[in-house]
């Protein structure tokens, strides 16, 4: 079984817990991707933050691959239609950035995204949108962008000439309040139960999982179960993995 392990909402905002779950994965000798918001929330441009910037290159030079993970990952001046609040009922606070959006106005955040963090020296290879939340013209977006993947909460999608979909079930926490603290650590016990034979899994941790002790310790021991019957690998290496195991 192959493990993707990364983690969400990289920003000098929140660089503090960044660092924390970046010791506990490798603190389990495991290399974790890292999803960088070059402008959380349109306060935190990375480019003011040279001690941020330090920490992540340093951090892509230890191994980490970088992924784009929005422009500024909220959905400030972004209206909600209906529909689109019934697909992310439950799954986020008003943190769904590509939402709304078709392929025109993704590509252009896409580029945008992408521009800001080329120009600090990183180099993206992938996009995750901020929740997973995206409609179908953000995948065509991430191709025209050059991206060789992207992912949903179903999915990772490996781009080329097609849209190769890889399933790949996600074990993730949210620890905002003690209900949903809780409910998540449930959730990712039941994933461990029923989905442990899975081909891929996905571990994404976000900083707000330290936020309360039980969603603390199950993103501690979760990732300790799920390194006993997978191994830790890298998206750059999914697609090569994906197609021998089609083989075999």
């Amino acid at each position: 079984m192959t493990l993707l392990v990364s983690i969400h909402d990289v920003t000098p905002a929140l660089q503090p817990q960044v660092e924390s779950l970046w010791a506990l994965c490798r603190a389990r000798r495991v290399t974790p991707a890292l999803l960088v918001v070059p402008n959380w929330h349109g306060e935190w441009p990375i480019e003011r933050h040279p001690a941020f910037l330090d920490w992540v290159r340093a951090r892509a030079a230890d191994g980490a691959e970088v992924i784009l993970h929005g422009e500024r990952h909220d959905e400030v001046g972004l209206p909600r239609t209906f529909s689109d609040s019934v697909r992310a009922f439950g799954r986020t606070n008003l943190e769904g950035e590509f939402l709304t959006l078709d392929r025109g106005p993704a590509l252009e955040r896409i580029e945008r995204g992408l521009a800001l963090v080329r120009a600090q020296g990183l180099d993206p290879s992938g996009f995750v949108p901020p929740a997973w939340l995206m409609k179908p013209g953000t995948i065509e977006a991430c191709r025209s962008a050059g991206f060789r993947f992207t992912e949903d909460d179903g999915a990772v999608y490996l781009l080329g000439d097609g849209v190769r979909r890889v399933p790949s079930p996600v074990v993730r926490w949210s620890g905002r309040a003690p209900l949903r603290a809780w409910a998540s650590v449930g959730m990712a016990e039941a994933r461990w139960q029923l989905q442990r034979g899975a081909g891929c899994v996905r571990i994404a941790y976000h900083p707000s999982d330290l936020d309360h002790p039980a969603t603390a310790r199950s993103a501690a021991r979760e990732l300790e179960r799920w390194l006993t019957v997978g191994e830790a690998s890298r998206y750059a290496a999914l697609g090569a993995i994906a197609a021998s195991s089609v083989a075999a």
